[in-house]
């Protein structure tokens, strides 16, 4: 089970609660999670991606072990802490303003 955490305006529009948690095949990717969730969460889908890129929305960062995936390529595995559940894939909304 892969762990996903989502910040608060996403988990309202998604009326969840917590954590979500998703049966991904390997090899756990950035790419391969959000697939899931947006297969579980339709609501969700062009809100961390745009729908026609999929490239991460610029104010969406991705997060997991301490350690900002951002801008990593999203077909890369994941840590095996986060592909074996120990660790979530933190999905974080930036702030911007100086």
């Amino acid at each position: 089970m892969i762990r996903v955490a989502l910040p608060a305006h996403l988990r309202r529009l998604a009326q969840l609660d917590g954590e979500v948690t998703l049966e991904v095949q390997a090899p756990v990717t950035i790419d391969s999670v959000l697939d899931a969730l947006e297969a579980r969460h339709p609501v969700l889908c062009g809100t961390i991606r745009d729908h026609t890129t999929r490239q991460r929305r610029p104010f969406l960062r991705f997060f997991a072990c301490e350690e900002d995936l951002s801008h990593r390529p999203s077909d890369k595995p994941l840590p095996a802490a986060v592909s074996s559940g120990a660790e979530p894939l933190l999905v974080i909304g930036a702030i911007a303003g100086g």
